[in-house]
């Protein structure tokens, strides 16, 4: 398993628009990614990184630390598109 921790840049965190670009990516990625809200050092329960409504469920606002996970092949290269792309202010 292949994860990475990151904090959201989005000024609106992971809501509406950002969550629909982030679970758009993260479908058209080769391996299935997870993400959790981070709280207090510890990751909450993982949800797909695909579904739009999934990201909109966590609750991650602007600043709060999220990490994302994937297994198998092109794990590494699926969990980094997404990273770079939650650490880009996408709400902008």
């Amino acid at each position: 398993m292949y994860q990475r921790r990151i904090v959201v840049a989005s000024s609106v965190g992971l809501h509406a628009r950002p969550a629909g670009l982030v679970a758009q990516a993260a479908a058209a990625q080769p391996a299935k990614v997870r993400i959790a809200k981070v709280s207090g050092g510890a990751a909450g329960d993982p949800v797909d990184a695909g579904s739009v409504l999934s990201l909109m469920t966590l609750g991650a606002a602007h600043g709060d630390e999220v990490e994302l996970s994937a297994d198998g092949d092109q794990a590494r290269e699926s969990v980094d598109v997404l990273v770079d792309l939650i650490a880009k202010d996408l709400d902008a």
